[in-house]
């Protein structure tokens, strides 16, 4: 067990200094769609392993468009904009279906707009796995009490659930090595 507890500690480590742009740290140029599959790979790699999930690829972005998740590209450029939705949606699709994250992300849009919308995603998007880590080296953790305004509250519910997924993937990934290894054949 010390070894599987000392993997579980390695990953959470690797995986608390995990960050996503905000906002204001979003690419400022247009970009191709090459560039942008490319720029949410980088970004959200750390947390969704390419192996197992694939992350964004053309036909997904053309079907985004389509479906109205995004707004189509001016002269096959991708803006910040884009990049922002792409990001949400990428992470959201592993705990919610397409028509719950089109509903969640024109809910948010219009409640807050989308640069806040995006943000707050983000901020608890980072909390959420943070604490996901803590928990995974067997820190205490507690949750402060605080009200969540309504508007909000899917996206913490979402946030908290791609995080316990993310903490769960990687427990069970780590007990089948452990067993693997004949820890059990005593």
């Amino acid at each position: 067990m010390n070894e599987l507890k000392k993997e579980l500690e390695k990953w959470s480590q690797e995986l608390s200094a995990f960050h996503l742009p905000k906002w204001e740290e979003l690419p400022e140029l247009d970009l191709y769609m090459d560039q942008v599959i490319t720029l949410i790979d980088r970004y959200l790699s750390p947390v969704i392993e390419p192996d197992k999930h694939t992350l964004l690829t053309s036909s997904m972005v053309n079907n985004y468009v389509k479906l109205g998740l995004i707004p189509a590209p001016e002269k096959k450029r991708y803006s910040k904009r884009h990049v922002a939705f792409l990001v949400a949606i990428t992470l959201l699709k592993q705990v919610l279906t397409i028509p719950e994250i089109k509903e969640g992300i024109l809910f948010q849009g219009k409640a807050v707009g989308i640069r806040e919308a995006y943000n707050l995603f983000c901020q608890e998007q980072e909390q959420a796995i943070h604490i996901a880590c803590r928990q995974a080296r067997g820190e205490t953790v507690t949750i402060a009490q605080q009200e969540v305004r309504l508007e909000y509250l899917a996206v913490k519910a979402a946030t908290a659930s791609f995080a316990a997924k993310l903490l769960a993937e990687k427990m069970i990934e780590l007990e089948m090595n452990y067993m693997k290894e004949g820890h059990f054949d005593e």
